[in-house]
Formats: C-alpha cells, structure tokens, sequence
C-alpha cells in the first residue's frame, strides 16, 4: 500500500509532515509512505530541505494521494509539466486528498467538478474562482475525495485515508498516538466527529 504526499517547492512543513508522521503509525509491511516531489529536493517556505522519496508519476500509482499545500500552489498550477503529470490522477482507483491550497490543484485538475471544498482562507477566493463552493468546516469528503483546511487539519485526512486502507481501529490509534497527553480522548472524539460521517459504513454482520 503507497500513500504518496505531493510536496512541490514553497511546501508548508505542517501541511505535509504532519501527514506524513500520522501515516506512519500503521506498521504493516506493506504500508509506505513517501513525499513525492517534482525533482531531487524541494525547500519549505520556512527554509527546510527535504529530499525526494517518490516521483510525481509514481504518486499518480499510488493508492493513496495526498496533495500537500504552500506558498507557491499557484504556480503549480500554471506549470504545464507538472499538471501534465497530475492529470493521471484517478479517484475511480485511488484515494485522492487535498490540504488547503491542494484543494486549488484538484481544481484546476477538474477533480472537484460538482463536489464542494475544503480550504484555508488564503486560497478560498482562487478555489471560488475555479468554480468549487468552499464550505466553512475542517474536512469534507465525498467518495474518494477528501479535502480538509487549516493546517492543523492535517490529521483529519490523514485518519480518513487510514480507515479507508486498514480500519476504523487502526485510524483511531493512529489518532491518539499523536494526541496531547490528557487531552487523548478529546482529541480522538473532536477528530472522529469531522471524519466519521464521511466514510462508508460499516458491512453488516453475516447471520
């Protein structure tokens, strides 16, 4: 299982890092996440390097996406190359999400055609102007679609994409490893009541 966290250059340290430290809490051998980047090594906006993990076009394999957010999405955007890459982005076999300004990607990507948003405050009026309803909550999903606000909503798509992989269980502990020590059952409660409505339910028990 490869869950991919596209990192472009100008990336926000919380947006993709606090994905990448929820998601690897589920310790299976087949589980792997990695940071793809569109070359050898991207900067944050605060001055940290980090180096690539995965490609751009073995992110659009992955199972799991998760489009990470910064100062420079715009441009993204308007960079044929890589648009031209994201375009194998696929929600019919993939799970696809978007933190904050990631939100404006999928848009431009014609991913969120008829599905509302999720975004920071910076990005609302370039996601409004793409023609996307930016709804005032942390986190929205719709079939294989996430999108969450605020960086520190960061965990909410990265428990979503873990129930959708390995379990409500595995997203739970997942949640209260991170969690402020004797604030664990708050933190798991306020978490699981932005995601639980948005993930499928539960298969009924054979008889």
């Amino acid at each position: 299982m490869h869950i991919a966290i596209l990192t472009f250059e100008g990336y926000n340290e919380l947006d993709s890092l606090i994905a990448l430290g929820v998601l690897n809490r589920v310790k299976t051998d087949d589980w792997r996440v990695t940071l793809a980047t569109p070359g050898p090594r991207v900067t944050s906006m605060n001055g940290v390097v980090i180096e690539q993990m995965s490609t751009l076009e073995e992110a659009c394999a992955a199972d799991a996406v998760v489009v990470g957010s910064g100062v420079a999405t715009r441009e993204v955007t308007e960079d044929p190359a890589i648009m031209k890459v994201l375009r194998g982005l696929d929600p019919s076999r993939q799970l696809i999400a978007a933190q904050c300004s990631g939100a404006l990607v999928l848009a431009r990507l014609g991913l969120l055609d008829g599905i509302p948003a999720c975004t920071d405050l910076i990005t609302k009026p370039w996601v409004v102007a793409a023609g996307v309803e930016v709804l005032d909550q942390p986190f929205y999903a719709k079939d294989n679609i996430a999108t969450a606000g605020g960086c520190l909503a960061a965990h909410y798509l990265a428990a979503w994409i873990i129930a959708r992989l390995e379990g409500d269980g595995a997203a739970e502990a997942a949640l209260r490893y991170v969690a402020p020590v004797g604030e664990k059952e708050d933190y798991v409660e306020r978490a699981w009541r932005n995601i639980a409505s948005y993930l499928p339910a539960p298969a009924p028990a054979r008889v």
